[in-house]
């Protein structure tokens, strides 16, 4: 019993020894690798990598910019289920241990040294988190010493709870979801509340080998481990055997879920994603930024199905321009002909669908009818009855032949466009060569409505409202006429309409313009000659105030001066400019005088919810120097009380914007005066009532002012239009400028895209009068000589003029009218 007692003993001081020399070994090893161990406490400033997201300003979706897919979500808002399930799977004695689980260590060990492999994971979740964060995912001893000392550290800095939280969002799990959320999103499409048991389990599934055991890469394989992980939820505790039984017996309905894009705005998303590398570099694909736009979800919706429709209805106008592709189709068999017929829907897979419209193959010809086969695989009968529009194209001037049967447009073996439409039915179409954009703005803010920057995004990127530099034509007079008002002309000053030669230095040959009509009217008025769009009768109006003052006044409209020429070309719209560009000068007409700058994002997020930018808020108004100076004042008073917080505040984030803090203020200048922008708006009401932009009565409004515009040989097609809310451009034409064809004026091109915006627009928003600006008087005139008219005189007619402008008297007993709202009624 001694001799017992006396080895017991020896083995109980050689475990002691062998323990207290661990010990040591573990201690000297630690303090050995201290000094290349990151410090754990950077895991409270740790940043998850967050794609950039990109909002319309009623909260819908536009585009996810990032290669990783991921959103963070906080502990409190996980299902338990899942939870436990991760719990179950990864780390059963989590809330237990210390950042090591000793007895996983131990049987990890001892399986390596009696099999010579591992089959069971050692590693506690901290461990995991640790190894993500920190470490390198190459396997050696060093990194698993390094992992244990450091998840030891980690539990002694955060919580479990918050190691737990960022496990579960940093963690890889498979098809670029990383984090719990993506994957929801990914595999099933939900949010995690939407889960069930068997998803919740599912779910974690991937971390052992995310690659390969997901539900889509590898279902079966993740099967077997969600079974597993509910298992050992049963055997925990978390669940009972009912909802086990449920939860294995489910069938897996896992697929892809791509992003949930609830908004289809690429133009916008790509000019979002440049401004804010400009701003915040190559971070803003991992570092969370949200960012709300000006966008109307509903306006945007509308303006890419107005100008799609546009630049169709135009290209059918010019003919059917044929087939795509043509391949000869094997007839001998019904065997051979449908190998022929997969043979070909093989190859044309590649055609871009695009707006709608589709790629299919002639099956089958008849006079009436013919059969396309889609790449789905479904077949649809498209009636000659809706293909007579397709005449031969011959040139933009010219179309062939009408068509007397669908043998006359199509035949077996042809690759064509179709579409459905408005009934559901699948119709012949074509993709327009021909291009457009629609740009529309808040005139009091220049927050942009929506923007269209061409037919579709994946055929061509170019956005044609910011980068196209195009001759805007005759929607430029506006702004020549406000600088003829401004050096002494009027309303009813008398301007020769008649064919005028110019032998201009500054040109490079003689110019003879002409009116588009090629009709000369002779003396007219001022206001008749922007009506009815008289080319003659403007640069008669820049000749006479002189080319460098109607210049230097439509530079205030916030025009590059390398733009406009020096020359008289510029009365008929020859300068350059993008349509935003014009845009933002007709928001002078529409916000009363005042120069706004346009603009995109109205607010910048990080991605915990901080303010990072605000969008300004803009206020026009007249004399308000007091107010920029008080608000130059609480502005510095906000930064000094900001610097204060941040020195007695350590943990305050950088670069967040307090939402208490009063928003910077805009004050945009004036450049033109309000009685000077009343007058030219009412030429432009006249515009639309009775002049070259007529059909925009359609909408059965009194408050609409906008201007058509057209180049020489119809190569731009515009208008510019607006109510006082809301501003709006279309513009038409080829990207390599060329003729669209005889009569294809902006009226007849553009005004249809306009218009079929605006109803959508304007629906439901009261028409708004003016109020007459002080400065503005109106007195009858005899429309025959533009002279204030002598009393008892018949045919005459009111007219605006700038007070200290009133035209010569016909008789000294004329008399200017007061103006007041109702007196605005009867004019005109």
């Amino acid at each position: 019993m001694k001799k017992l007692y006396k080895i017991l003993w020896f083995f109980i001081k050689l475990g002691l020894f062998f323990a207290l020399l661990g010990i040591a070994t573990l201690y000297v090893t630690y303090k050995v690798m201290e000094k290349d161990l990151p410090s754990v406490e950077s895991i409270r400033e740790y940043k998850l990598q967050v794609p950039l997201r990109i909002y319309s300003k009623d909260g819908k979706l536009i585009r996810v910019f990032g290669s990783k897919r991921r959103s963070p979500a906080a502990i409190k808002d996980v299902p338990q289920h899942l939870i436990d399930a991760y719990i179950a799977g990864e780390d059963a004695n989590f809330y237990n241990h210390y950042g090591v689980d000793p007895k996983g260590l131990f049987r990890a060990v001892w399986e390596l040294i009696t099999t010579g492999h591992k089959k069971t994971g050692g590693s506690t979740i901290t461990m995991q988190l640790t190894r993500n964060v920190f470490l390198s995912l190459k396997q050696t001893y060093t990194r698993k010493l390094k992992e244990i000392f450091l998840a030891i550290k980690l539990e002694q800095t955060i919580t479990k709870d918050e190691i737990l939280e960022l496990y579960l969002n940093k963690n890889f799990l498979g098809h670029r979801s990383y984090g719990i959320v993506a994957a929801a999103d990914m595999y099933y499409g939900k949010k995690l509340n939407e889960l069930t048991l068997a998803e919740c389990a599912m779910l974690a599934a991937p971390p052992k080998a995310p690659s390969t055991i997901n539900p889509i890469t590898n279902p079966e394989r993740a099967t077997e481990r969600r079974n597993y992980i509910l298992r050992r939820m049963l055997e925990l505790g978390y669940i009972n055997q009912k909802e086990h039984d449920q939860a294995v017996a489910e069938v897996d309905a896992a697929r892809k879920h791509e992003p949930a894009i609830e908004l289809n705005a690429p133009w916008i998303a790509e000019m979002v994603r440049a401004e804010m590398l400009e701003k915040y570099g190559d971070g803003i694909y991992t570092d969370g930024y949200v960012v709300t736009t000006t966008i109307d979800s509903k306006l945007q919706q509308t303006a890419e199905v107005a100008v799609q429709k546009g630049l169709q209805v135009y290209d059918k106008r010019h003919g059917y321009r044929g087939a795509i592709k043509h391949f000869d189709l094997d007839t001998r068999s019904e065997t051979s002909t449908q190998e022929s017929i997969n043979k070909a829907l093989d190859a044309i897979k590649s055609i871009p669908s695009t707006a709608g419209l589709q790629a299919a193959l002639v099956t089958f010809v008849e006079e009436e009818s013919m059969i396309v086969r889609l790449l789905d695989g479904q077949d649809a009968v498209i009636q000659f009855e809706t293909s007579k529009w397709a005449a031969p194209y011959i040139s933009n001037n010219k179309v062939g032949n009408k068509p007397k049967s669908m043998n006359d447009i199509s035949q077996l073996g042809d690759v064509v466009m179709v579409k459905r439409d408005e009934s559901g039915e699948f119709v012949l179409a074509q993709i327009p060569r021909v291009q457009g954009a629609l740009i529309s703005l808040n005139p009091n803010t220049g927050g942009m409505n929506a923007l269209i920057g061409g037919f579709a995004f994946n055929l061509s990127k170019f956005n044609r409202v910011t980068q196209a530099k195009r001759q805007p034509g005759s929607g430029f007079k506006p702004l020549l006429y406000s600088a003829a008002l401004d050096a002494g002309l009027t309303a009813s000053t008398l301007i020769n309409d008649a064919p005028i030669v110019f032998d201009d230095k500054k040109l490079e040959d003689t110019w003879r313009p002409q009116n588009a009509n090629m009709k000369f009217l002779g003396p007219i008025l001022l206001r008749e000659g922007i009506v009815h769009s008289k080319n003659l009768v403007s640069i008669r109006v820049l000749e006479r105030i002189g080319i460098d003052k109607g210049r230097n006044h439509m530079l205030k409209f916030g025009f590059n001066p390398e733009d406009i020429p020096r020359n008289l070309s510029i009365s008929l719209g020859t300068p350059n400019i993008t349509p935003l560009e014009m845009s933002r000068a007709f928001s002078v007409f529409a916000n009363g005088g005042y120069l706004i700058e346009p603009y995109l994002i109205e607010k910048i997020t990080n991605q915990n919810g901080e303010l990072l930018f605000q969008q300004p808020k803009v206020i026009l108004c007249d004399n308000c120097q007091e107010q920029k100076k008080q608000a130059t004042k609480d502005q510095a008073t906000n930064e000094e009380n900001q610097e204060s917080q941040d020195n007695n505040d350590e943990k305050n984030t950088l670069n967040a914007v307090n939402p208490q803090d009063e928003l910077e203020i805009i004050y945009p200048p004036r450049v033109i005066s309000a009685a000077n922008g009343f007058i030219i708006e009412s030429f432009m009401k006249d515009v639309v009532k009775r002049g070259t932009g007529y059909k925009a009565m359609v909408l059965k409004r009194q408050d609409l002012a906008g201007k058509t515009g057209t180049t020489n040989d119809q190569r731009d097609a515009w208008f510019n239009g607006y109510q006082r809310t809301i501003v709006t451009h279309a513009w038409v034409g080829f990207d390599t400028p060329e003729e669209m064809g005889r009569g294809e004026y902006g009226g007849r091109v553009a005004l249809p895209i306009w218009i079929d915006f605006m109803r959508v627009a304007l629906a439901g928003v009261p028409e708004y009068q003016r109020p007459i600006p002080p400065g503005v008087i109106a007195a009858k005139i005899n429309p025959a000589t533009g002279k204030l008219a002598a009393p008892g005189k018949s045919n005459t007619k009111l007219e605006y003029f700038l007070v200290g402008h009133l035209p010569e008297e016909e008789s000294s007993e004329a008399q200017a009218i007061e103006l007041d709202a109702e007196t605005e009624d009867d004019l005109f």
